[in-house]
């Protein structure tokens, strides 16, 4: 994880995990709605009740995260500007943040760099270590499924 403040722009924080699990799988299950509800959440109390993927530049993704108790929740949304299969995604949030995702293959698996522009409302390490929780629990659903 690190973070870098882009020149007279936002914080940029990047969150990165090594998923060994081939890239067709890994680029399946980032980007179909029924692998999503398996893994877009931050914590053991919240959950992803539902997803909708549209992936073609131009259109919208969104992710329902909800704490499992049903005392909050949000669409985290954003609409695609790039994509590469198997390499590489953009994307820019509804307030104007930018999200890019690298997929680089290395031997054993997948290595995927998350990189994106802080918000100005809650703490970066709380941002940071939230990106990093979802990311994991990408990799443990994913290699749950490539055994």
């Amino acid at each position: 994880m690190k973070q870098e403040k882009s020149q007279d722009g936002p914080m940029v924080i990047t969150v990165e995990a090594v998923i060994h699990a081939p890239i067709a799988l890994v680029w399946d299950t980032w980007n179909q709605a029924e692998h999503m509800i398996h893994w877009s959440y931050a914590g053991d109390d919240w959950h992803c009740p539902k997803a909708e993927v549209n992936l073609q530049v131009g259109n919208k993704f969104s992710a329902t995260m909800a704490a499992k108790d049903g005392s909050e929740g949000f669409d985290f949304e954003g609409f695609y500007d790039v994509i590469e299969p198997n390499k590489r995604i953009d994307y820019h949030l509804e307030d104007g943040r930018k999200v890019s995702i690298l997929f680089t293959e290395i031997e054993n698996g997948v290595h995927i760099r998350q990189s994106f522009d802080a918000e100005t409302t809650n703490p970066i390490e709380m941002q940071q270590g939230g990106w990093q929780m979802i990311l994991n629990n990408y990799k443990k659903y994913t290699e749950s499924i490539s055994q």
